[in-house]
């Protein structure tokens, strides 16, 4: 029980945040690498990092390396839960 009660709250805690919920907008749409998303926040790149880090670890986006890029995709979890706030 606590453990799904931990999953679910590292989820609310991570979709509080305007910042990471807009990185989380604008990963849905695209596939997109962690030095484009800055420009959409207006927030500095360690600053992208940290809140990318916490949207990870709540399941809701992946990344892939591609060189010395890392390429940020929406998971299954994260499409679905975007899904169910965009219709609160």
């Amino acid at each position: 029980m606590k453990s799904s009660k931990s999953r679910k709250t590292r989820v609310l805690k991570a979709l509080a945040d305007d910042v990471r919920l807009t990185l989380l907008e604008k990963i849905s749409e695209s596939e997109v690498c962690a030095c484009e998303l800055p420009r959409f926040v207006n927030v500095s790149q360690p600053a992208v990092s940290q809140h990318l880090k916490t949207l990870r670890e709540a399941g809701l986006i992946e990344m892939r390396k591609d060189g010395a890029k890392r390429l940020y995709s929406i998971s299954n979890k994260g499409k679905a839960i975007l899904k169910d706030v965009s219709r609160w």
